[in-house]
């Protein structure tokens, strides 16, 4: 008799939901809410006036576990400048084959130039697709932002740049 009640009582599971309206998501066509600080695909920043803020150091690259960040750095000239300072990021690349979306690269860097948007969807069936490299990670250009390479705001340091005093209109407040 008790092998009896232990079937009727998991019958009774599965006739409780049997009478439940279904939860149906439409996913591809209604993706969901993201949480405000979920981690998704990386985005190389710029500074207000479309300056880049990647400076090239390497420091991303050396601190991801999963060795899928590659960074060349080279020279900033004054005819050909893409951030402040000596040094700007000539080759970027995110290996999303390879990434774990730990953050180590985002804590690593000094700029804040690399951050993490809120986009979630990285699938594809072309895994060369899946190496991102800087025309896919650059942020767009916001209204008032001048494609790099261009020369510094006007009477400005790099120092003014890394401390926020460069506006859109490339004026230094005062």
């Amino acid at each position: 008799m008790p092998k009896f009640v232990d079937a009727v009582k998991g019958f009774g599971v599965t006739l409780g939901s049997m009478f439940k309206r279904p939860i149906t998501e439409g996913y591809p066509e209604k993706p969901g809410p993201v949480a405000p600080r979920y981690h998704g695909r990386h985005q190389l920043n710029r500074y207000p006036d479309g300056l880049e803020k990647c400076i090239g150091c390497e420091l991303c690259a050396w601190a991801c576990p999963a060795d899928a960040i590659y960074v060349e750095g080279a020279s900033n000239t004054e005819t050909q400048r893409y951030s402040p300072g000596e040094r700007y990021g000539r080759v970027y690349q995110i290996n999303y084959l390879r990434c774990i979306g730990c953050g180590l690269c985002i804590e690593a860097c000094p700029t804040r130039a690399l951050t993490m948007t809120n986009i979630y969807e990285l699938a594809d069936d072309n895994r060369g697709d899946l190496i991102y490299g800087k025309d896919k990670l650059l942020a767009p250009l916001q209204p008032g932002m001048q494609a790099p390479p261009h020369a510094m705001a006007p009477g400005t340091t790099d120092d003014d740049y890394y401390l926020g005093r460069v506006t859109p209109s490339q004026e230094v407040p005062r």
